[in-house]
């Protein structure tokens, strides 16, 4: 008796576990809190491309040296994307690396800005390979440069690609990889992700203000607060 007392309040342990990031091949496998559901994309969007990212059975994030980060506490999940290994691929890099890596398997023009509004475009540098682009943008290229990239945009019309960016010294960017819309009142979440100073692995944070939705996050009323900074609600940019 007592055996099946056990074996059945381990039942209902496992199917009311909150799921994981063990659970989850890619970004758009990320499961959804209840009564919501995602916000279609086109097939070739910027959107369909970050949902289809996958994501690392070992949800570790390991900086550029092979070392791992000193705070393991904000991340779901890791994307199955390369740091390189050089201290470049850092918050606003792994920003435009995802944009990058998009707009090359569709085939579109790739140009960066620096400070000076000097373009960086992968015509111009694919003799050094698609590594060594990256790395020339990353080194000329950052959180203040790409803020001027981008166009202010509303929390309204909050689409997977965003971005919510701080531009300077210090500075920070994530950018928002999935978006969900309640399906009674319209509310819209989002999931974040980032990369950090040293590069680090590409991950996706925890929200640790809201545990019962992580790693998704509310449309914020002023701050949003992520583990390891916090943006205003007036940041948020999107691409040209």
């Amino acid at each position: 008796m007592y055996s099946q007392i056990f074996f059945t309040c381990l039942l209902m342990l496992i199917s009311t576990a909150k799921p994981s990031a063990e659970s989850s091949s890619a970004i758009g496998t990320i499961p959804l809190p209840s009564g919501y559901e995602r916000v279609y994309s086109g097939a070739n969007s910027f959107a369909s491309y970050l949902r289809q990212i996958k994501l690392k059975k070992d949800k570790t994030v390991y900086l550029y040296n092979g070392e791992k980060k000193a705070n393991q506490s904000v991340q779901y999940g890791v994307l199955d994307i390369s740091t390189g290994n050089k201290d470049l691929q850092q918050c606003a890099d792994a920003v435009m690396r995802l944009r990058a890596e998009y707009l090359k398997q569709n085939n579109q023009p790739i140009c960066f800005a620096d400070n000076a509004g000097k373009n960086y475009c992968w015509s111009q540098y694919q003799n050094r390979g698609w590594q060594g682009y990256l790395e020339t943008v990353f080194g000329m290229c950052g959180s203040l440069s790409l803020e001027k990239q981008l166009n202010l945009k509303s929390w309204s019309s909050l689409q997977p690609g965003d971005v919510i960016i701080k531009g300077g010294s210090p500075g920070h960017a994530v950018i928002v990889v999935d978006v969900a819309r309640n399906k009674n009142t319209g509310d819209l979440i989002c999931m974040l992700a980032q990369s950090y100073m040293p590069a680090q692995d590409i991950h996706i944070l925890l929200n640790k203000n809201k545990s019962d939705i992580s790693p998704w996050y509310s449309v914020p009323s002023d701050y949003l607060f992520t583990p390891e900074w916090t943006f205003q609600k007036s940041q948020l940019r999107t691409w040209p």
